[in-house]
């Protein structure tokens, strides 16, 4: 009998905001089934539930990919980091995932929405991870330096792995407050930097603040001398964009 699967990407589950590519979802669909595989990894139905009671509560269809969200996961663990930020919790798919990095991981998530986030502790409790995960309830530019004036005073280690996917507009400050409270070699990574492909169009950038916020990012971290930094772009499930990847000198 052929072990159990990770369930596959059901096109109707996902809203508008993406515009896939069959053959995308038909490759996710492929290799999640083989590197996401219940029989192998116990956790992969705790974390499809995760999503889909996500979803199921109302929160939007934003989160990030079954397969990038194992990619955050496999980042942690190569980097050897234990003490992880993340600016934008929604309903605790990606922190669940790299919580999963290993049982000393620990999560500091902020969500500005409080529905998102007792729906996330909510989720994060059903998967056994909630001890790991610290959920703080507010904006990002009001919690984050908080944080940091913590980090200065030794209040809170440094962090030495960083998520940033919250609202792009403000990428630029949460990146700088990320930095000023990082150890040397510590990853940043911002998702949905390429917005399918319109960051390269100053046009777009009028149009829409977040592509702004975006460009913003990226050109000031090229001036930057406390990081180096790449943009990988990527398709998938939820079609085409990519991430900002920086690591502090």
């Amino acid at each position: 009998m052929s072990a159990p699967k990770f369930t596959p990407v059901d096109s109707q589950l996902y809203d508008s905001t993406y515009e896939r590519d069959s053959r995308h979802v038909e490759v996710d669909n492929y290799v999640n089934s083989h590197l996401l595989n219940n029989a192998k990894d116990s956790y992969i139905s705790a974390m499809d539930k995760i999503y889909r009671d996500s979803v199921a509560a109302g929160l939007p269809d934003i989160a990030c990919s079954s397969a990038q969200a194992k990619f955050l996961k496999l980042q942690i663990q190569l980097c050897n980091a234990t003490n992880v930020l993340e600016v934008g919790t929604l309903g605790g798919y990606s922190a669940a995932w790299m919580a999963l990095a290993g049982p000393t991981v620990k999560i500091t998530t902020i969500e500005i929405d409080k529905d998102y986030a007792a729906v996330a502790s909510d989720n994060l409790t059903g998967a056994g991870l909630k001890e790991q995960v610290e959920i703080l309830q507010g904006a990002g530019l009001d919690i984050l330096p908080l944080l940091a004036t913590q980090v200065e005073t030794g209040e809170r280690l440094p962090f030495d792995f960083v998520f940033i996917d919250a609202n792009k507009q403000d990428n630029l400050a949460y990146f700088n407050l990320a930095v000023s409270m990082t150890s040397p070699n510590t990853a940043i990574i911002v998702d949905n930097v390429v917005r399918n492909g319109k960051v390269a169009s100053a046009d777009e950038a009028k149009k829409d603040d977040r592509v702004l916020g975006t460009r913003q990012l990226i050109e000031a971290i090229g001036k930057d001398d406390r990081v180096d930094a790449t943009v990988i772009q990527t398709v998938g499930e939820k079609n085409y964009d990519g991430f900002l990847l920086a690591i502090k000198k």
